[in-house]
């Protein structure tokens, strides 16, 4: 006896969902850039936090601006990649690369 399964129906095989790149995309875009935005703001709550208490040790203030600057950094890369992914999205007419 012979079992065949058919790959291409969604219901019966889950990964079948995936039928080109741009709905790869359009699920795991949108959870990195919300998770860069959750680490920037973890870091900007932490070094901020960071020179309220530290008063007049300028080493510890040095590095909470350093870290405060490596997460704006941090997060203007993302919002350009970000633009940058869309912009090559339209750029190429792929219309769904982006949810929004």
């Amino acid at each position: 006896m012979i079992h065949a399964l058919d790959f291409s129906d969604p219901n019966v095989f889950a990964p079948a969902k995936f039928t080109n790149f741009s709905i790869i995309i359009n699920i795991i875009l949108p959870i990195i850039t919300a998770g860069a935005a959750l680490i920037f703001l973890a870091r900007i709550l932490t070094a901020s936090f960071k020179i309220l208490t530290h008063g007049d040790v300028s080493q510890e203030i040095e590095k909470a601006k350093n870290s405060i600057a490596f997460a704006v950094l941090g997060l203007i890369i993302v919002i350009t990649s970000f633009l940058a992914v869309s912009i090559i999205g339209k750029m190429l007419g792929i219309s769904n690369i982006l949810p929004y």
